[in-house]
């Protein structure tokens, strides 16, 4: 008898049988194209930044289903950590509101009218950013295991952090909501376009989340430098003042270059936006936000976004090998 070896032939394994075949076949399909990063798959020639830019978009529009299951994820994650679960969604910034409620009108003697509303128009936006951002620093780092096992978009990872932040954002809204039932007279129709300027900041959240979520790979030190770094951007946003204080202030009306970066802060934009809806002028109703500011701040952010999507997308490929 002659051995199979000897013949020459390779000898094939036995086809498996049919459901079992059924059952393999599509996931190694899909674990070896769609499956696999745009940039495996095109290895042979260094994508240009247009192209990475249409995989950015193809990998979320691609993973639709596994950024929304990643949202619920975290929402229930976050929700389980705590007795109060996620109510504290709502507490949160009622509380905040209360510190600088304190701080601002009772220590510093500071009188703006309706205090309360003023500063929570500032908070709620600026929860959300942290914590989106906060979020996104470690979106990548911290599925280590997953992705030195499976090979998928990681662009979902920091797009899912920042999407989950916009939920905590809405339930700020039920605060919020309270709150001007206590100064009834700021209620106006302006607040239907606060999901208009909730877009502008997802899109400018979402651009400095990839940039973050990308350069901490490489960087673990960011986490510790972006608290730092958030925490005086905060003060030097108009939160617990308005841009009125800053025009009137003798430094910047004395120094343009600082008056111009002080009007080119993102959040200067955002901050008066929301408050110019929600709450108006100390002493005026609420109005329509600056939409020329606006608007140069939604292209901004456009630009920025695309700018993360490229280096996110470039230093994808070598996240497995640093992590």
């Amino acid at each position: 008898m002659v051995a199979p070896e000897d013949t020459g032939r390779t000898v094939a394994a036995p086809a498996a049988p049919g459901p079992a075949r059924a059952r393999v076949l599509p996931f190694a399909a899909m674990s070896a194209t769609s499956e696999a990063p745009a940039a495996f798959r095109h290895a042979a020639a260094r994508p240009g930044p247009l192209r990475l830019i249409g995989e950015a978009i193809e990998d979320i529009r691609s993973r639709r289903r596994l950024v929304r299951y990643l949202v619920q994820a975290d929402i229930k994650k976050k929700g389980a950590d705590t007795f109060l679960g996620n109510f504290w969604w709502v507490l949160d910034p009622l509380l905040q509101m209360g510190v600088y409620v304190v701080f601002v009108s009772l220590i510093l003697d500071v009188k703006i009218p309706d205090y309360p509303l003023f500063i929570l128009s500032a908070i709620l936006p600026w929860k959300w950013f942290t914590t989106s951002i906060g979020d996104a620093a470690s979106s990548v780092v911290s599925q280590e295991k997953l992705i030195k096992q499976i090979q998928f978009p990681k662009l979902v990872l920091p797009v899912a952090a920042t999407s989950a932040g916009v939920v905590g954002f809405a339930f700020g809204l039920l605060p919020l909501g309270a709150i001007m039932l206590l100064y009834a007279d700021r209620i106006s129709p302006f607040l239907i376009l606060i999901p208009v300027i909730a877009l502008v900041q997802y899109v400018f959240t979402l651009g400095m989340s990839l940039l973050v979520s990308a350069i901490n790979v490489f960087f673990r030190d960011l986490g510790n430098i972006l608290r730092h770094v958030l925490r005086l951007w905060f003060y030097l946003s108009p939160a617990l003042y308005s841009m009125a204080v800053v025009d009137a202030s003798a430094t910047f009306q004395n120094n343009p270059l600082l008056r111009t970066l002080a009007h080119a802060n993102p959040f200067a934009v955002l901050f008066e936006s929301y408050r110019a809806v929600i709450y108006g002028q100390p002493e005026g109703p609420p109005h329509a936000p600056d939409w020329l500011a606006l608007t140069a701040l939604l292209g901004a952010s456009i630009l920025l976004l695309a700018i993360g999507a490229i280096v996110f997308k470039r230093l994808e490929p070598t996240y497995a090998k640093v992590l």
